[in-house]
């Protein structure tokens, strides 16, 4: 399988991986994907972007992780989303379906591995008054 991020979504979406010509267009909508990952909670605390073909999966996600495949197929559906929509509106609300889905599927992975109380317990309440 292709590490380079560029390179498999490029893949994915039917463009050479010599062609040139779209890479702009594809990086941008690679990383609106990576920022939506991100306010999920998945990926580097810094946020994530790429700028050319050199940028592989792994540093992305660190480490082997079943979180990653769904990852990729969440960044290849929002992609094709963005740069190749479909024409009508059944095939654009089933695409639009799975990205839901597959967006979910991320965060529950992500909430097993690495959920945080986002109300720990603290001090009772009579300590501070």
């Amino acid at each position: 399988m292709e590490e380079s991020i560029l390179k498999s979504v490029k893949k994915i979406l039917g463009v050479y991986p010599d062609d040139d010509s779209f890479d702009l267009d594809i990086i941008t909508h690679i990383n609106s994907a990576f920022s939506v990952l991100h306010q999920l909670g998945v990926g580097p605390d810094d946020g994530f972007y790429i700028e050319d073909d050199e940028p592989k999966w792994s540093d992305f996600l660190e480490g082997p992780t079943p979180l990653i495949r769904e990852v990729q197929t969440c960044v290849y559906l929002r992609v094709r989303l963005l740069f190749d929509p479909p024409t009508t509106s059944y095939a654009l609300a089933a695409l639009e379906r799975q990205i839901e889905e597959h967006e979910w599927r991320v965060n529950v992975k992500r909430e097993e591995t690495g959920w945080v109380d986002p109300d720990p317990p603290g001090p009772p309440v009579e300590e501070l008054l």
